[in-house]
């Protein structure tokens, strides 16, 4: 389900401080107009030069491009509400509206685009600031079944109703559990709907907020039927490797430096396998740099953020997730995704599939080194986590799309900068 969008503010002020187009002027004059003229002067309007002319179509292009990117990025899935996802989004626009520039050498002021990409980030902060608490949706919560699990989830403001009757408040959606709905309310949904009130499913709205899918029984979210299509598989697989390519220049030194430290810190080998499962229940082997101290023998067990087993050095790969590199390996087999719900090791998926019938669907698509519970929640370290996390890997498995995978992307460097979620 996609974000619930502001529907209760009707005024002229508040239409304009939540309208994009608007917000996109405002921007467009701040980013690009402004430090034109401050640059060119009034030979911008009265005498442009050709060169003029092409650096304000690119700049244009790439702050609209930009604004429409974070703007969608910061409200199309859950946790995209951040100040921290602006900077990353915008500097990655603007660079690859950059490659296209350099290399058709077409004559462009590289001021105008730096000045321009500074301004930008500034005002989609402004943006952000300034209209937080109007974006903050105002839900009126019909009493019964997993509506009420919405009343302390934070970033909204859920209200419970006592009677079926809003009382003048305005809301941005009324929100039900249709599966038990008392016939006063079904007349008081219908209500709203003819007033053009949004009327959301309460299993819908948790899983738009929280990220998580909660599966009671199989038939409950018609699971079998959201298979990924074979176009998005494809398309994937190419991404995966135009991706790795791209970064080999710096993960394949860094890799190296991380092997040499771990082969000189502790015995054993630096590079150590072991099987996981991947899509379709397969088995396959991992390739990781070693993070603990060497013990082939050791039982599969979930690594706690102090485990004692790990090392100095093991603290910092896993922290920044170098230890990971390897799987740059599996990817190229076909093995592994860069995006993906995390690979297990055969004993806990014997076990939670003992536990949760369906915990095995999971692997209908490839596993993968970063995915949406490692930025969602981090690693699990017991079986109440990990019960959290596979609502996590089903909400991927249900929405999986470039555009989900992208955002998951720079949820990965917010992530690799902060340490969240390291074990």
């Amino acid at each position: 389900m996609a974000a619930i969008h502001p529907r209760r503010y009707d005024k002229l002020h508040e239409q304009l401080l939540l309208s994009r187009w608007f917000s996109s002027l405002i921007g467009w004059l701040l980013t690009v107009i402004l430090p034109a003229l401050l640059y060119w002067g009034p030979h911008l309007f009265t005498y442009p030069s050709r060169g003029m002319e092409t650096g304000l179509v690119v700049s244009s292009i790439t702050f609209l491009l930009a604004h429409f990117g974070v703007t969608r990025l910061l409200s199309a899935y859950p946790g995209g509400r951040s100040m921290g996802m602006i900077i990353p989004q915008t500097l990655v626009i603007y660079a690859l509206c950059m490659v296209p520039v350099l290399l058709l050498r077409t004559e462009v002021s590289r001021y105008l685009l730096g000045i321009s990409c500074i301004l930008a980030i500034v005002w989609f902060q402004i943006e952000y600031i300034s209209t937080e608490k109007f974006r903050r949706p105002k839900l009126a919560i019909v009493p019964g079944g997993q509506a009420v699990d919405l009343l302390p989830l934070p970033g909204i403001d859920a209200r419970g109703l006592n009677r079926p009757d809003l009382e003048g408040v305005r809301y941005d959606a009324v929100v039900a559990d249709f599966a038990c709905v008392a016939p006063e309310w079904e007349r008081f949904l219908t209500h709203c709907a003819l007033n053009r009130i949004p009327v959301h499913d309460a299993r819908s709205v948790y899983e738009s907020i929280t990220g998580r899918v909660r599966i009671n029984r199989m038939a409950e979210n018609d699971i079998g039927s959201l298979l990924p299509s074979m176009l998005y598989e494809r398309l994937k697989m190419v991404f995966d490797w135009i991706l790795i390519l791209l970064t080999l220049p710096i993960t394949v030194p860094l890799a190296l430096i991380a092997i040499i430290i771990v082969r000189l810190e502790s015995p054993g080998p630096a590079i150590y396998t072991q099987t996981r499962i991947g899509r379709g229940n397969k088995p396959f082997k991992i390739y990781k740099i070693r993070s603990m101290r060497f013990d082939k023998e050791a039982p599969s067990q979930f690594a706690g953020e102090d485990d004692p087993r790990i090392t100095r050095v093991g603290k910092i790969l896993r922290k920044y997730r170098i230890d990971e590199l390897p799987q740059f390996v599996n990817i190229l087999k076909g093995d592994m995704s860069l995006i993906g719900p995390r690979p297990e090791q055969p004993d806990f998926v014997a076990h939670f599939d003992q536990e949760l019938p369906f915990y095995s669907y999971r692997h209908v698509v490839k596993p993968g080194i970063t995915g949406w519970a490692q930025v969602r929640q981090g690693y699990t370290a017991d079986v109440d986590q990990t019960r959290e996390k596979i609502e996590h890997d089903f909400y991927y498995i249900k929405h999986c799309s470039l555009f989900l995978d992208v955002f998951i992307l720079f949820l990965t460097v917010k992530t690799l900068l902060t340490g969240f979620g390291a074990r």
